[in-house]
């Protein structure tokens, strides 16, 4: 069960979630610039890094500031915590060990992204930063029409990273509450069992990453998969127009989408409205730019976006970049929220691949198959294309002694336990991901996916 610590710093942050979301922009924007200030006083007393990278600018607005990649927030890791004794080695460590040894130092939450963008992160949170986190998944539960509350029981179920140390994976299993049981299922659990459990739990809330609530929506509409959310949490991934109207026929109305991210925490959802993703402003400035880090104007869709934390001081994060392509919209939602809207969302593209199987003709392996097996190897970036013949690895920076043949055995046996016959896997070290014509890189995609995956 949650700790009573925690739990206390998760009411006040909830208490303070809802008081800010009715703001007006003028409030917003005036507790946006304290609190940044606020940040940024904190950061440069206690992170060498970031002394040295805003050198010359400490007193320099927001947007005059340089932005903080993925690469540089590992390759500087120890420099840039706010507290000295953190060291990388160890926390590398200390992911091995979870979820045995719930907290680094006894008192740093520690969660690895997925590595969408081909190159993972480690992620440090305190208490009080990580009730933050939770806090926020809560908002988004209750903008849904969910009602959490001491005295009444929302049943809920999730499909997490099968990684310990996944973001979902260590949300869910802080997330303990009497009033809020949680069924929890791993991503690369055969399918067939998550339909089964599911249908034995009958969840009021069911979430999950999007590519595994298509793939339900699909056991839904086949009359295997027989349950009734109120609402369907997805998020994490981009989804193609038929599995989204997949979704939407299965459990018409009950999807609401979510923007995360495993640095930060939510950083928009839906209301029941549905006019666009509500940015979670009171937590994070959000900057969608274009290419040469200019500002977008709302109504046309940027080439990246850059998050600054306003709450995370252990592992600071100002204008950190992900690659994602976000438009910002023009209206404002009739809810009443003042919090800018997002109306359209992409993230980089992962798809779940199919493989012949000896008894099921086709098994469905999703991305955190693949996830699980990759994103610990010491590795700068990484992507999986499936064509014809088999299947092609690209490996960016591989250290000297790494084991291609290894890679090409972990993946078939990841394959196989999911029921599947792998394909010829060829593993090839490159100086750069490949990109698409629209600037994103898929890190997992099927170029021979209509002849491979089932029918609709």
């Amino acid at each position: 069960m949650i700790k009573a610590r925690l739990l206390l710093h998760l009411l006040n942050h909830r208490r303070k979630l809802k008081r800010r979301e009715r703001w007006n922009r003028e409030q917003l924007e005036s507790y946006q610039s304290q609190a940044l200030d606020r940040l940024r006083t904190f950061v440069y007393g206690h992170s060498p890094f970031y002394r040295e990278f805003h050198k010359g600018r400490h007193q320099a607005p927001l947007h005059d500031l340089p932005i903080l990649t993925k690469s540089l927030l590992m390759e500087n890791f120890n420099d840039l915590v706010t507290d000295r004794s953190i060291r990388l080695d160890e926390v590398r460590a200390h992911l091995g060990r979870l979820p045995r040894e719930e907290k680094y130092q006894g008192r740093y939450w520690v969660s690895l992204t997925s590595g969408s963008a081909g190159y993972p992160s480690i992620n440090l949170f305190n208490d009080n930063e990580w009730a933050c986190v939770l806090a926020s998944a809560i908002r988004s539960y209750e903008w849904a029409g969910v009602r959490i509350r001491p005295l009444r029981r929302a049943r809920a179920a999730a499909i997490i990273s099968a990684k310990p140390a996944g973001m979902t994976a260590r949300v869910t299993g802080t997330f303990r509450f009497w009033w809020f049981p949680t069924l929890r299922m791993f991503s690369n659990e055969p399918l067939r069992s998550i339909v089964e459990r599911l249908n034995a739990w009958q969840p009021e809330i069911l979430q999950g990453f999007s590519y595994m609530i298509a793939l339900l929506a699909e056991e839904q509409l086949a009359g295997r998969l027989r349950i009734s959310p109120s609402v369907v949490a997805t998020g994490g991934d981009l989804l193609p127009k038929s599995q989204v109207e997949h979704i939407e026929a299965a459990w018409k109305g009950r999807r609401f989408d979510r923007y995360a991210s495993g640095e930060s925490g939510v950083v928009a959802s839906e209301c029941a409205g549905h006019h666009g993703l509500h940015l979670y402003e009171d937590l994070s400035i959000v900057e969608v730019v274009d290419q040469e880090n200019r500002p977008v104007p709302p109504g046309e869709s940027g080439s990246r976006v850059l998050i600054t934390a306003l709450t995370k001081h252990t592992q600071p994060l100002i204008r950190y970049e992900m690659s994602d392509l976000v438009r910002l919209s023009t209206d404002v939602c009739p809810c009443g929220r003042s919090l800018r809207l997002i109306d359209e969302l992409h993230g980089r593209v992962q798809q779940t691949l199919y493989f012949p199987s000896p008894t099921l003709g086709l098994v469905a392996v999703p991305p955190d198959v693949f996830h699980r097996v990759i994103d610990l190897l010491p590795i700068a970036g990484w992507q999986i294309l499936q064509q014809r013949d088999g299947l092609i690895v690209h490996l960016r920076k591989v250290p000297e002694g790494f084991s291609d043949e290894a890679l090409a055995d972990s993946l078939r046996g990841a394959i196989s336990a999911m029921g599947g016959i792998a394909p010829p896997i060829t593993v090839k070290r490159v100086s750069q991901i490949l990109c698409e014509a629209n600037g994103k890189a898929p890190l997992i995609k099927s170029f021979d996916q209509e002849s491979v995956a089932p029918a609709p």
